[in-house]
């Protein structure tokens, strides 16, 4: 007897989704609380269980402290309202291809639309696609009940039509034809899964080859009985939940035996059934070895492949593979080497994208896929081309480690040491994080590829400097970077040359430190007050002649100006008081009060705020004489009038 096994018999991406979330958080050690039976398969279940899982078939059954789980069939909106109603942890393991439904199921209701649900009413998938729309919704399971509903269907205005996702195929095609010839006014969504689509196909196809059909999965299940229902059209077919099921004289006298599961059938039970049957294989064939010999496969790991994009979260985004049934997932951190990307900034639905095979699953018929992995194949070349030719080329700093960076060249990671990343030893290098840089390949070696900044930066300093000290003058300004502070100024990169600009070239005030007026990185504009190209020194200023302090008393403040200013220092002979930053004026102790002043701090401390009039200003020695006792005579004379 030759036994023939669907390649994508058993759990389909969504069930083991939800499975393997669930075994990692028990493995975690924290208290599980499944919606309903987490996937139908009594053997799954009775383990999770086994393991602490509970399974609870309200949110209000689900006991304090424990995290619920959303099984992959989905749930109403209304069950994730209860869900932080009660303040509970949760974790969605809806699968995609339902989530799309759900998001289509909002829309009918947000645009008035009837909602027309092919499906089993019974079924928690149904039940959860319902639970999405705000307005009215029609359930059928097949074409006789579709047509009964056919005289309301013509009055609705509009209709969104979509299908559970392992609702049969064969009637959702013939449903689809009613519809499209009824109904004009409806629009219809083609919702059941790649897998769905692929694993009825395959029990169409294989039963017409078998003698036998053996369909393995749970009783209850769906997706599991549309197999049977498939099958059973074309030959004897039967449904067994386990190996203990299988009568062995049923499968007596067949020449071929075919072998499909339902998309909540472990690969454990199909082992234990296809086990049963090994009085007629060999005995030394194992399980992996059934699952190659079914068919070849159509993909595998490193094939390039173009795919579409079906639905996109946070977290990953699912495709279906152009030329094949598979469904393919890519994780965040395979589309992208930036850890602050967002996938819905990446891709968008429909998108068509170049993707690797990463890791291939016919059984369950998802397969891993990278675009990074694909830009890495396809930027290798060009890296490997620029090494032998010392091309420059671009990049972006995606990290920085002990040694150095580490730079993405057209998906390729290239190693950048600390020396080669920046042209001062006690410059930040870290900061290189974010930028866009160039960069030689120094060093492309199997997978050691290392590259240098700083020879690219040397070279274009060198271009940088040469012109700078042709067309160099004085006066002429300049966009520099501040490249390190002392205690006597600030180095200012102007394009290849470093240039000085002096503590007192920095601000009109009097300062003790550069750093209260730059910071290293800062970008300022400074000029050119002196240079020597014999010695390649340059001396820059960079305050400013319209923020002379002294320029704006002379243009703001005449002789006879009156105002208030505070005192800022006490001497024997008066008190300093401060006009503009930079520029005290004197007081001096005969001008305080029309009264004899013997000692200034018995009239005046510092911090008083003082009316003063502007006597005289010398400007060559930069001395400013004021007088609070003429604005006392002035205030006197004005009384006496």
């Amino acid at each position: 007897m030759k036994v023939i096994l669907a390649k994508t018999a058993g759990f389909c991406f969504g069930v083991n989704r939800a499975v393997e979330m669930t075994y990692q958080l028990l493995g975690e050690g924290r208290k599980v609380a499944t919606l309903g039976p987490l996937i139908h398969s009594p053997q799954v279940v009775q383990d999770l269980e086994r393991r602490g899982a509970v399974t609870c078939d309200t949110v209000e059954q689900v006991p304090d402290g424990y995290e619920v789980v959303i099984r992959s069939h989905g749930v109403p909106r209304e069950v994730y309202d209860k869900i932080n109603t009660r303040s509970l942890a949760f974790h969605d393991a809806t699968c995609p291809f339902v989530t799309k439904i759900h998001k289509i199921a909002a829309e009918a209701g947000e645009n008035g639309a009837l909602l027309l649900v092919a499906g089993d009413a019974s079924h928690p998938e149904v039940q959860g696609i319902v639970g999405h729309t705000s307005g009215e919704v029609r359930i059928f399971a097949n074409l006789e009940q579709l047509k009964r509903l056919a005289p309301e269907l013509e009055k609705q205005k509009s209709i969104y039509v979509v299908a559970q996702t392992t609702f049969n195929v064969q009637s959702w095609e013939i449903c689809k034809e009613f519809l499209k010839n009824q109904c004009t006014n409806s629009k219809i969504f083609d919702t059941i899964c790649n897998a769905t689509w692929a694993r009825q196909q395959e029990a169409e196809d294989l039963s017409q080859k078998c003698d036998h059909m053996v369909v393995i999965g749970g009783h209850h299940s769906s997706n599991t009985q549309k197999l049977l229902q498939v099958a059973a059209r074309h030959t004897r077919a039967v449904n067994v939940e386990t190996a203990d099921e299988l009568d062995r004289d049923w499968l007596r006298g067949a020449r071929t035996v075919g072998v499909t599961a339902g998309a909540s059938t472990p690969s454990s039970i199909i082992e234990e059934v296809l086990n049963c049957m090994s009085e007629e294989i060999r005995d030394d064939m194992s399980f992996a070895e059934m699952l190659e010999a079914s068919e070849a496969k159509p993909l595998y790991a490193g094939k390039i492949v173009k795919a579409k994009v079906i639905s996109v979260s946070p977290t990953e985004c699912v495709v279906g593979i152009d030329g094949s049934k598979h469904t393919g997932i890519v994780k965040l951190s395979e589309m992208s080497h930036d850890p602050n990307a967002k996938m819905e900034d990446l891709v968008k639905v429909d998108d068509e994208l170049d993707l690797v095979v990463v890791k291939t699953n016919d059984q369950e018929g998802v397969d891993t896929l990278s675009r990074v992995r694909f830009e890495a194949q396809k930027g290798m070349k060009d890296v490997s081309e620029a090494a032998e030719n010392g091309t420059v080329m671009e990049g972006d700093v995606m990290e920085a480690n002990k040694g150095g960076v580490v730079v993405n060249v057209k998906g390729v990671r290239v190693f950048v040491p600390r020396s080669q990343a920046t042209m001062r030893r006690d410059e930040d290098y870290t900061k290189l994080v974010g930028q866009h840089v160039k960069l030689v390949i120094t060093e492309c070696a199997g997978r050691k590829i290392v590259g240098s900044i700083n020879k690219v930066t040397a070279e274009e300093n060198k271009a940088k400097r040469e012109e700078f000290w042709q067309s160099v003058e004085v006066g002429k300004k300049y966009t520099g970077v501040v490249k390190s502070l002392t205690s006597y100024g600030a180095f200012v990169d102007i394009g290849g040359v470093d240039g000085l600009c002096h503590i007192s070239e920095l601000s009109w005030s009097n300062i003790k430190h550069p750093s209260e007026v730059v910071s290293v990185g800062d970008t300022i504009e400074v000029y050119v007050k002196s240079y020597d190209p014999e010695n390649q020194k340059v001396s820059l200023g960079f305050k400013k002649e319209e923020d002379n302090p002294w320029e704006q008393l002379k243009n703001n403040y005449p002789i006879g100006s009156e105002f208030t200013a505070p005192v800022v220092s006490i001497t024997k002979f008066g008190a300093f008081v401060r006009i503009l930053p930079g520029v005290d004026g004197l007081v001096h102790i005969s001008e305080i009060s029309n009264e004899r002043v013997n000692k200034v701090s018995d009239v005046l401390k510092v911090g008083d705020e003082v009316k003063v009039k502007l006597i005289n200003v010398d400007f060559d020695r930069k001395r400013i004489s004021l007088s609070m006792k003429a604005c006392l005579d002035e205030a006197a004379e004005g009384d006496a009038e």
